[in-house]
């Protein structure tokens, strides 16, 4: 008797009562294929953030030598966001100097990972930032990086500047 178990039965209280299937796309008014909510997508991207974002750290060139970093957000071989930092070892501190990240990788915790990802890179350092966007200000808060007013290079990091040429004398 296959499908036996499909069949309605009476129960005690009255005879037995047919239920209406509803397609899925008729239950949630749209169609089956249509774009999903905002949570859903942005529940992807937060997934996609710890998955498949791979962290580069490279050093920027300069004469004067001040220790200028910049730390790359690479998803499938494209940026999606760069934290420019410079650090001191002699006086045990960090700068944030610019952090940038794509768009649609906002509000996914990608900046709170790349931080996170600078300390443990870094341990021992203490954090600040020149940084007095709104939208970095929040991260920096619950990443409690505090903020300074003027971006002053470390004494360390300044090298005076050597004559090639010797004295003759």
């Amino acid at each position: 008797m296959h499908g036996r178990h499909a069949c309605p039965r009476s129960t005690p209280t009255g005879p037995a009562t047919v239920a209406t299937a509803q397609t899925p796309s008729a239950a949630h008014g749209r169609a089956k294929h249509a774009r999903r909510g905002r949570t859903t997508g942005r529940l992807r991207r937060r997934i996609l953030v710890y998955r498949a974002i791979d962290f580069l750290s490279t050093r920027i060139p300069g004469p004067s030598g001040t220790g200028e970093e910049c730390l790359l957000l690479v998803h499938v071989r494209q940026v999606v966001g760069q934290v420019h930092y410079r650090i001191c070892t002699d006086c045990a501190r960090g700068v944030i100097t610019a952090l940038t990240i794509d768009e649609r990788f906002h509000s996914t915790g990608l900046g709170t990972r790349a931080l996170s990802h600078l300390r443990s890179r870094h341990p021992g350092l203490a954090w600040r930032s020149t940084l007095h966007m709104r939208t970095t200000r929040d991260l920096l808060r619950r990443m409690r990086i505090p903020t300074i007013a003027i971006d002053t290079p470390c004494p360390h990091a300044v090298r005076p500047p050597t004559d090639p040429s010797p004295d003759s004398g």
